[in-house]
């Protein structure tokens, strides 16, 4: 049996993904290695905190090089700021360059609510996605941010969610996928989500 890799590069909250997955009977391995990473089935790539500071450790290990390579060969899920490195570039603290897995920025939310987002919120869906399926238009989600990617291309948004402007939730690239919100703390929608990113590369 395969398993999934999580990725520790010491920026993310990695016990309560770690539990998700064990909860779902699928097999985790926290590691910060490459040839782990390589051997894995998939990947999550977790993360809290700055832009800036996540995507420097991942590149003073190498991490990030290995992410790119191994993107076009199995799936990769990022989660909160996991997702925003994915992106081209963020403007948290200072402007700095992601991932390029998914084209866009990452960007301080534009509205009018307080911030960060903290909370329950719903999704809709405007492209269909294996990620989703199964889960019902208007589920909630737990969020925890105030910067949100922005898409270059419309079809890559799989979900969003409305904070007095419409909030990007998902993006899909290939097999690249990304979630704003954290399933991990989403009750059963959240573990559905994650049933079906442990399915993708079955």
């Amino acid at each position: 049996m395969g398993y999934t890799a999580i990725v520790d590069y010491g920026v993310g909250n990695l016990k309560s993904v770690t539990n998700a997955m064990d909860y779902l009977g699928l097999k985790t391995r926290i590691t910060s290695d490459s040839k782990e990473l390589e051997l894995a089935d998939a990947i999550i790539l977790p993360g809290v905190g700055a832009f800036p500071d996540a995507a420097d450790k991942l590149r003073g290990t190498g991490l990030d090089q290995v992410l790119v390579a191994q993107a076009k060969q199995k799936p990769i899920l990022g989660i909160c700021l996991g997702m925003q490195l994915l992106f081209d570039r963020g403007e948290e603290v200072r402007e700095c360059k992601g991932f390029s897995l998914v084209s866009g920025c990452v960007r301080k939310i534009e509205t009018s609510l307080k911030l960060p987002h903290i909370g329950w919120n719903s999704l809709s869906f405007p492209n269909p996605s294996p990620l989703f399926a199964g889960v019902e238009e208007g589920s909630y989600v737990y969020f925890v941010h105030s910067f949100c990617g922005v898409a270059s291309d419309p079809a890559a948004v799989i979900a969003q969610t409305d904070y007095g402007v419409s909030v990007v939730a998902a993006v899909q690239n290939g097999n690249v996928y990304g979630c704003q919100f954290h399933p991990e703390k989403s009750g059963e929608v959240g573990l559905q989500i994650l049933r079906n990113f442990g399915g993708l590369n079955v």
